[in-house]
């Protein structure tokens, strides 16, 4: 007896004469048989096949994966009987692989060897031969495929399902159909053809189409194939009533406002499954999905059903980083999703930083609590609030600040993005024994440029362009009012070696960034410390201490900043095996209280790097030296985090 498991889609049919033979699309099989015959249990027999090429290389991988003999060779050894059952069963598996590929007058040779003369796969005396076998020593069996003369489509037909109208095509649909006469014939081709043709007309809104399996009927003495489908057209359908179900905290009218497909409009899969992708994107379901029946609602729509399996409501994590000029960070985020129904997010993070860097003088603290409420207004607009404490004990200030900011980004289309908002901020500066407090109102503007086609900005960009642009005109109101404007832009760009043929894609990837700023409107000294240019550090120049490169005070450490900077960065990566990679760079920049840029006393600093890449993103880990320190500067720095550096 025997049992048989098979992975193959239901075929078309192939009328030969009195019956058909079968048009399936060759996948993987398996069978286990025993053999129920003899009148004692034999040895097992151990066993070695070899299936011969026949010049077509996708032909022999069906074979292979066609063939029990091949896949079971290296289970536990089976007696000569059930040996010979499972190479009587080849016959017709492997006939059925060549047939797939439209090899119907093709043949099978299966022979059996110890070393000397072969038996013949269908030789009824092969069980008792393979028995004379010395123990130890494997058969030797040899696959031999002739393919014979490849069958071309013939005639092709559409038939009209009972009670339908003649099938007539449109310019789309005929497209769309790709079986045509003289095209080999093979199953798969055939049967993709009628699953091309129903996706086409469901695409035109024939909800209820159907293209059924297809007839074959074989032509030996023309060496052809006659195909013919039975097509049901159906109605044209619009999109009836939407039901949601699962829905727990989440308002229906938030999904309905972000659904890109409304009651009314025409049916098209491809629409609804998109609007699926959308409403999953927004993070607040663990699954989405949509059916609908296979009748029409009275009105003649299609009602759609939208099944819903909410995500958690609540997160914690975990927060940290590490740079000799910083020091260390950590911290912890607590968010709750989907705050009031809407896919509104609230995030509470506590960082304590400051632990141990040179560019440091005490430890320090970052408290924040952001809120962001997506599609504000439009779907095409989120808003995000934020409220922050910061203490930082820099050696080029000492700060402490609240500050509360609002702001709106639109994403305009799938690469830019523009964002507009303001903010209020207190702060108590202490620099060089001078304190002062400053009140600072500011409306910042922002637009993004990403052409590298990468979703996730931690995950490596190996080609195209980022471009960013702010301005922020600012006004301090303490102590009389100062006005100015802080203006900056970056420029990254990438690109792969594999377009010079030295590499595979992605493996060996050149990166550039270059970063210009400019403050107009008030001298150095006139601009609260925190909104000065700097610059030094991972952000611009490494090698160099978080603001340690432009103006110092005199025989300190301590930074003036300055009101333009400007910086440059080269790196070379390249991956290493699966996980790894290393990096090299050179970066350089200057600052100066020059309102021009490119003034200043230029500061280079090199080093190298390795990575790990992980599925959230590469580990860094950077060590860089400057090449012409500054006095009182750092000789090397270290720096660690997520992501790359730009």
């Amino acid at each position: 007896m025997g049992h048989l498991r098979m992975a193959c889609r239901p075929s078309a049919r192939a009328r030969h004469g009195a019956g058909y033979i079968s048009l399936c699309a060759v996948t993987m099989f398996s069978m286990a048989l025993t053999w129920a015959g003899g009148a004692r249990a034999a040895d097992p027999q151990a066993y070695v096949t070899t299936i011969r090429p026949t010049g077509n290389a996708d032909l022999d991988a069906a074979l292979r994966a066609s063939s029990d003999l091949l896949s079971l060779q290296k289970t536990q050894a089976v007696s000569p009987f059930a040996l010979t059952g499972r190479i009587h069963n080849d016959y017709s598996r492997l006939i059925s692989a060549l047939e797939s590929y439209g090899y119907y007058a093709g043949a099978i040779t299966i022979s059996v060897s110890d070393g000397g003369g072969g038996h013949d796969g269908r030789d009824p005396d092969l069980p008792e031969w393979m028995q004379s076998i010395p123990a130890g020593h494997k058969a030797q069996i040899t696959i031999t495929a002739t393919p014979g003369v490849l069958f071309t489509i013939g005639t092709v037909s559409l038939v009209p399902d009972r009670g339908d109208a003649p099938v007539h095509l449109n310019t789309d649909e005929t497209a769309a159909f790709s079986m045509k006469p003289g095209m080999p014939a093979q199953a798969e081709s055939v049967l993709s053809a009628g699953v091309t043709l129903q996706t086409a007309l469901t695409e035109e809104g024939y909800a209820l189409a159907h293209v059924g399996t297809p007839q074959a009927w074989l032509r030996p003495d023309s060496h052809t194939l006659d195909i013919a489908y039975t097509v049901h057209r159906g109605p044209v359908v619009n999109l009836g009533a939407f039901d949601f179900a699962g829905l727990q905290r989440t308002h229906p009218a938030y999904i309905v406002k972000r659904l890109t497909i409304a009651p009314g409009e025409l049916y098209q899969p491809s629409r609804i499954e998109r609007a699926r992708q959308d409403i999953a994107s927004t993070g607040l379901f663990s699954d989405v999905q949509v059916n609908h029946g296979d009748t029409l609602a009275p009105d003649g729509t299609m009602p759609l059903d939208f099944s819903f399996r909410e995500g958690k409501r609540h997160s914690v994590g975990a927060e940290g980083g590490y740079s000799t000029d910083l020091g260390g960070r950590a911290g912890v985020t607590w968010s709750h999703n989907n705050l009031f129904g809407n896919a509104e997010r609230l995030k509470l993070t506590a960082l304590i930083t400051g632990l141990g860097g040179t560019a440091e003088q005490g430890l320090g603290y970052d408290f924040y609590a952001d809120l962001m409420k997506p599609d504000f207004g439009s779907r095409q607009q989120n808003m995000s609030a934020r409220i922050e404490g910061i203490r930082q004990l820099l050696y080029s200030y000492r700060q402490t600040a609240l500050l509360a900011r609002i702001g709106i980004v639109r994403h305009v289309n799938r690469r830019w993005n523009v964002s507009f908002g303001g903010q209020i901020e207190q702060e108590q500066i202490q620099q060089m024994s001078n304190n002062n407090s400053y009140f600072i109102v500011s409306l910042p503007l922002s637009a993004n440029y990403d052409g590298t086609g990468v979703d996730n900005p931690i995950t490596p960009a190996t080609h195209g362009v980022r471009i960013g642009a702010n301005i922020t005109p600012s006004a301090s109101l303490t102590d009389g009012t100062s006005f100015f404007t802080i203006m900056q832009a970056t420029v990254s760009t990438y690109f792969d070696l594999t377009h010079l043929g030295l590499s595979r894609p992605g493996r060996s990837v050149l990166a550039w960034r270059g970063t210009v700023g400019n403050v107009e409107g008030a001298s150095t000294f006139a601009i609260p410390p925190d909104q000065r240019l700097y610059a030094g550090g991972s952000a611009t120049v490494r090698g160099y201490r978080y603001q340690g490169v432009g103006p110092q005070f005199p025989n300190t450490r301590y930074a003036i900043g300055g009101t333009s900077m400007d910086a440059g960065s080269f790196e070379y990566r390249q991956r290493i095996l699966q996980k790894f990679g290393a990096v090299g760079f050179i970066d350089a920049g200057q600052v100066t209280g020059d309102h021009v840029p490119f003034h200043g006393t230029v500061r280079v600093g090199a080093g190298a790097g390795a990575r790990y890449y992980t599925p959230i993103g590469p580990v860094r880990l950077d060590v860089a030296v400057p090449l012409n320190r500054p006095p009182r500067g750092d000789k090397w720095e270290l720096y660690v985090g997520l992501g790359e550096t730009f």
